[in-house]
């Protein structure tokens, strides 16, 4: 990959909706370290509940993807969301390895950069201040997604408090 592409994933990886904590120099480092690759239309190339070789996050450099689980619906699958350029998926497993949460297919195709828990565990020797800064600026983002869903939660319960409210109102009035 040429040094303008390699600039493009380090503006990418700072934008303000990823790892905005980190400087230009430190997401610099982080991408010297990243494999790029294509990725093909129509290929799933993270699948949920696969187990194996899922310590990775992936930065969609060029592309669009669908992000679908099936555990969110009885019928197959839902799209949960559509992300781009930009976009980083898949940092929950670079930290822990466990099985994905969800699949994603290439809408288009897509240039990547991939950073491995290895390529990570290299960073911490050669820079341990760049990756200490990377380890938290993952660290609030999923912290901030967490919140997000906890908000969601909250929603939701409030929402079946009403739902039950109402169904004990239509009880009682058919007894």
């Amino acid at each position: 990959m040429n040094n303008i592409d390699r600039e493009k994933a380090a503006q990418l990886l700072v934008t303000p909706t990823d790892l905005a904590d980190l400087s230009k120099a430190d997401a610099r480092s982080v991408v010297s370290f990243m494999k790029f690759e294509r990725v093909k239309a129509g290929a799933i190339f993270i699948e949920e509940g696969e187990v194996t070789h899922t310590d990775f996050m992936v930065l969609i450099l060029e592309g669009d993807v669908s992000v679908e689980s099936e555990a969110a619906s009885a019928d197959g699958g839902i799209v949960m969301s559509n992300i781009g350029p930009g976009s980083l998926i898949g940092e929950m497993g670079l930290l822990d390895g466990a099985p994905r949460s969800a699949s994603c297919t290439a809408m288009t195709n897509l240039d990547v950069a991939v950073l491995s828990r290895e390529a990570v565990l290299e960073l911490i020797k050669d820079n341990p201040a760049v990756a200490a800064r990377l380890m938290l600026a993952i660290s609030k983002r999923l912290a901030d997604r967490l919140r997000e869903a906890n908000h969601n939660i909250k929603l939701l319960g409030g929402f079946n408090i009403l739902l039950q409210q109402e169904l004990d109102v239509l009880q009682g009035s058919a007894e």
